[in-house]
């Protein structure tokens, strides 16, 4: 399992359906992150390697998410 935003990423999904498990993702945002980060969109979560990990968390850095982004709907 991975961890990213304090969101633990469901293991048996492919890598571009789990990030959308992270609020302010969805299927066009989390294609274009793993193809930013060069991770197969196909590979489940539980078969990712920590480099792979680390360049997703590199990737969603980029964008306002989780926290950041219900606190500006929020306001």
């Amino acid at each position: 399992m991975a961890r990213i935003k304090n969101i633990e990423l469901p293991g048996e999904k492919h890598t571009c359906i789990g990030l959308t498990a992270i609020y302010g993702i969805g299927r066009p945002l989390a294609k274009t992150i793993c193809k930013d980060a060069n991770v197969d969109e196909t590979k489940k979560i539980k078969d990712l390697t920590e480099d792979e990990i680390t360049a997703l968390r590199k990737e969603i850095d980029k964008y306002v998410v989780e926290g950041d982004l219900r606190r500006d709907v929020q306001m």
